[in-house]
């Protein structure tokens, strides 16, 4: 029962992929903006979770909440400081903002607190269930279980309130709906807030999964779930979810087989592969664009 083991690891690893990518793609359908700044914003709700249940000892389920709650304004005051002033300007000035802000909330926040790194509380211990004879780590399930929940309010958000129909709306003509009396700034903002409080459980259960957390862990995670939202269709949600998982499970498998020193590698393999052949995404609708 080995190959079920492997599929639980790679859709749990996938699902914080997918979270991640979530916020990315969002992002980019509202405004078009490849925000570099998203993996950083998860490594800090891994570090605002971490320090939360070591410090003001809250359970996981509130610190995972709490941390959420953080992002979201952290993901909104980015917006508002840094990228608002940017709307009209070219897609180049709008790219190097956002690197420049990743670069800043990563040493900025080394400056404060040190490079070292942190071990995650282990607040579930070592517990397993038996599923179809194969062993499977509590935390995999916990981690599922969180992303499916969090994906379907998502799409309870975006599908059935009236925040999400002025998103869509927003994403699909901004001038159309600003003259329908939409406030376009705020439902912006509202995106950053939602998509950052998802990258924000990402870096939670990311701490729960991996155990160690440092300054710099947003990197690779966030180049990883931005590949994730390339693969599905960048500006799709449904797409970000299922490159995340795809990205996930063929890392998983790459590690079983005994390459795990191409574990990296995979995403970026991936990345070029889909841009030669399908640069459009999964999901995504080929049109000539330039970046």
């Amino acid at each position: 029962m080995e190959i079920i083991q492997q599929i639980m690891n790679g859709i749990s690893v996938g699902s914080i992929y997918a979270l991640i990518a979530l916020g990315y793609t969002m992002v980019y359908g509202i405004i078009k903006l490849i925000n570099f700044a998203h993996g950083d914003v998860f490594m800090l709700g891994a570090f605002i979770g971490f320090y939360a249940i070591t410090i003001f000892q809250m359970n996981f389920f509130v610190a995972l909440i709490f941390s959420m709650a953080i992002t979201a304004v952290i993901g909104v005051l980015i917006e508002r400081i840094a990228y608002k002033r940017l709307r009209n300007a070219t897609r180049i000035a709008a790219l190097i903002t956002a690197i420049g802000v990743s670069l800043l909330i990563e040493y900025g926040f080394i400056f404060i607190r040190g490079a070292q790194p942190e071990a995650y509380p282990d607040v579930f211990g070592r517990q397993s269930v038996s599923l179809f004879g194969a062993t499977i780590d509590i935390k995999a399930l916990l981690i599922l279980s969180v992303s499916v929940v969090l994906m379907l309010l998502l799409q309870f958000i975006v599908h059935k309130t009236k925040t999400g129909k002025a998103m869509r709306a927003v994403s699909h003509d901004t001038e159309a709906a600003k003259l329908m009396g939409i406030n376009v700034d705020n439902t912006i903002s509202a995106t950053f807030a939602i998509g950052s409080a998802l990258a924000g459980a990402a870096g939670v259960i990311f701490g729960l999964y991996y155990t160690k957390i440092d300054p710099l862990m947003g990197v690779i995670p966030g180049l990883k779930a931005f590949v994730a939202a390339v693969l599905g269709g960048i500006g799709i949600i449904p797409g970000a979810m299922v490159g995340g998982l795809i990205l996930g499970l063929v890392e998983t498998f790459v590690s079983a087989i005994g390459l795990s020193l191409w574990r990296d590698a995979a995403a970026f393999v991936i990345l070029i592969v889909i841009l030669i052949f399908r640069p459009s995404g999964i999901f995504g609708k080929n049109s000539r664009e330039k970046v």
